[in-house]
């Protein structure tokens, strides 16, 4: 007999849930705020999922489930995810206290793996920052702390603006390259000069969310030739095949037919640049690498993952696959 599985896909902005019936119907959803525990601490950050899973199991008509799989946002390390699912089992919300958690980027990576069965390959997910994540039938997977430039990382929207906001910076002021991102960033805030865009960020008068705009400028002036631009587009892309490549050979993979999913919305954006330079590199570098932009929601994954934890038979994974391409 199957068992009922609640899948956790907690980003840094939302957090989704879905109650999995043994049969695979989906009888519960809900969504719910962000997952931050690093900045609200983790019995806090807990909350805001028990919040979203209250509502997913009244909709169930359920008060436990008999497997939990949570993907959850700054799970970066082992510690860190023994420390959640002892934060997470402490809820009650398995009666068998039986409780996965993961980082959030396995979640991208399971929902794009077709191939049920066998959950077998490597995901990259560039979002607010980047991360990548590989993994293998029998348990084994390729990981990195992925916490940004002092575990080795680059990029990602956050990176990306940030550097298109230093190189637009020196080009105004003469100590760097010229390049039109000096007039386009200041342009997309309706402002005159980088001048004013660097004191309204600095006195909060454009709130420092609102720096991710930077991103998509960043992108539109590239595709109009800006030299820099250009470059940093670039080197996004050859650090998307670094982490992909590196998470290959460590799984053993470089010279298989294997899928590199790409996840997370500078990625799934698909922009000309960035997607041709990423597809022709990793086909140098990984010939038989099958590249792919997940468009399916990464609680599918999660609730897949779940549904291999509970060894449920294929006609399971298919049945809660085919509940979210409807």
């Amino acid at each position: 007999m199957g068992m009922t599985v609640l899948a956790v896909d907690a980003g840094n902005s939302k957090t989704d849930v879905a109650v999995v019936a043994a049969d695979g119907s989906v009888v519960g959803t809900a969504r719910g705020g962000g997952f931050q525990p690093p900045v609200v601490g983790v019995e806090a950050a807990v909350d805001v999922l028990a919040d979203a899973v209250g509502q997913a199991f009244a909709q169930a008509g359920v008060d436990s489930v008999g497997h939990v799989s949570a993907c959850l946002a700054n799970a970066d390390f082992p510690v860190e995810e023994a420390e959640l699912a002892r934060a997470v089992r402490a809820r009650g919300w398995s009666t068998r206290a039986s409780v996965d958690v993961r980082n959030d980027t396995f979640a991208v990576l399971r929902a794009g793996l077709f191939e049920d069965a066998e959950p077998r390959g490597v995901a990259v997910v560039c979002g607010a920052g980047i991360n990548c994540a590989g993994m293998l039938p029998d348990g084994r997977t390729a990981r990195f702390p992925a916490i940004g430039r002092i575990s080795g990382d680059w990029g990602g929207g956050g990176g990306l603006a940030e550097e298109a906001l230093w190189h637009a910076a020196r080009a105004e002021d003469g100590r760097g390259a010229d390049t039109a991102l000096m007039r386009t960033l200041p342009g997309h805030f309706g402002l005159s000069s980088m001048y004013a865009l660097i004191e309204a960020l600095h006195l909060g008068r454009i709130p420092a969310a609102r720096r991710h705009e930077c991103a998509p400028v960043l992108f539109a002036t590239a595709a109009d030739g800006d030299p820099v631009a250009r470059a940093l587009v670039d080197r996004m892309a050859d650090e998307v095949v670094a982490m992909s490549t590196v998470a290959l050979r460590r799984l053993d993979l470089l010279d298989e037919e294997v899928p590199v999913l790409l996840g997370g919305s500078v990625l799934a954006a698909q922009h000309p640049q960035l997607d041709t330079r990423i597809r022709e590199s990793l086909a140098e570098r990984a010939p038989k690498a099958v590249v792919r932009v997940v468009s399916e929601r990464p609680v599918l994954g999660a609730a897949l993952l779940g549904l291999d934890a509970t060894g449920a038979p294929p006609e399971v994974h298919a049945r809660v696959r085919g509940h979210y391409a409807g």
